[in-house]
């Protein structure tokens, strides 16, 4: 039986914990020493980890700490959390509008309910300024699956082309996982980006 394969393991500069690369957000130093961001991992250069909250990387700014790893200059916008908060709302959203273009979106509250009650989602997505009554609706209906509450009426319409854009679907998939990869990055910079699944409450019919 193969054994499964686990997920490549960083150390934090500031917090000094280990944790998988999900977790957490590499930076690298680009040509001209700018302390640079890489959520994807691939840019070159010695990767410098920090856990994804923005409470730790204000920490490594105020105390140096991209200079000390590595071992160079390092030029830091003051406002890097922020930085960071843009380009993974910006990630995300770039993969719901990805997934819309590959026929992977459901969007309406009518068209999301069948979605739900088919079984056929592997994200709900809920707008942050949503009504409380129909997201909770939806929201029982989802049962276990993740309820995305990251994002406005205007980032999700401009996303996926909607104007007042409230409740989304989204397949299981590989495009679902990524956008789920980005938005538990997203937690430790925004509130409320997540919300419990409600296990034992009665479906609305």
């Amino acid at each position: 039986m193969a054994r499964a394969v686990e997920a490549p393991q960083r150390r934090c500069l500031v917090t000094r914990e280990v944790k998988g690369q999900d977790q957490m957000i590499r930076f690298v130093l680009d040509p001209s020493d700018q302390v640079v961001p890489d959520l994807d991992g691939r840019l070159p250069g010695r990767g410098m980890w920090l856990s994804a909250d923005r409470n730790v990387l204000n920490k490594a700014v105020a105390a140096n700490l991209f200079a000390r790893a590595a071992r160079a200059p390092a030029r830091v916008e003051a406002d890097l959390a922020g930085q960071v908060e843009r380009l993974l709302v910006s990630r995300a959203l770039d993969c719901l509008g990805l997934a819309r273009r590959a026929g992977q979106v459901t969007m309406g509250f009518e068209q999301v309910r069948a979605c739900l009650r088919s079984s056929a989602a592997g994200v709900l997505i809920a707008a942050s300024d949503s009504s409380p009554d129909g997201r909770g609706k939806l929201r029982r209906l989802a049962g276990d699956l993740p309820v995305i509450t990251a994002f406005s009426k205007a980032e999700l319409g401009a996303a996926l082309g909607r104007e007042g854009l409230v409740h989304v679907a989204v397949a299981p998939g590989r495009l679902a996982q990524r956008l789920l990869c980005y938005v538990h990055r997203l937690a430790g910079f925004r509130s409320s980006v997540l919300a419990p699944p409600a296990r034992d409450e009665t479906a609305y019919s």
